[in-house]
């Protein structure tokens, strides 16, 4: 799941498609996704949120610097993965912090995906049109 390098906490965060990949280190509370500025990657306000609550719950964004890769899903998803992520490497760098961030609902994976189309059917649930006679 995590591992501690080189005074780097890693861990691994999920939502839909989305991974996100993530290493807490002691800082100044910079925010970096895929190399860019976590404000230069997600454009809406409200994913720049979603993805900093679980510092922000802690208090304790001034004093990490987060790093991140993310692939998959769109900016949404993303940014929910993110938060899962820095949510359970937070937990290994202090594993009395769980309980704060379980009942936040952080640490719940959301296993919501996209259902399959079936075939013989136009969509995954919506059938074709019934016709008596």
């Amino acid at each position: 799941m995590s591992t501690t390098t080189d005074n780097r906490i890693y861990a691994t965060g999920k939502r839909k498609t989305a991974v996100a990949r993530v290493w807490l280190a002691g800082g100044s509370g910079q925010f970096t996704v895929n190399g860019v500025h976590a404000d230069n990657y997600f454009e809406r306000e409200s994913t720049r949120m979603i993805c900093r609550q679980a510092l922000e719950l802690l208090e304790c964004i001034e004093s990490y610097d987060v790093v991140a890769t993310v692939c998959g899903g769109g900016h949404s998803a993303q940014a929910e993965a993110l938060r899962h992520g820095i949510a359970r490497a937070l937990i290994e760098q202090d594993p009395e912090r769980r309980t704060s961030l379980k009942r936040a609902g952080f640490l719940t994976r959301d296993a919501r995906k996209k259902e399959r189309k079936k075939y013989g059917q136009p969509g995954a649930r919506k059938r074709f049109q019934y016709s008596k006679r």
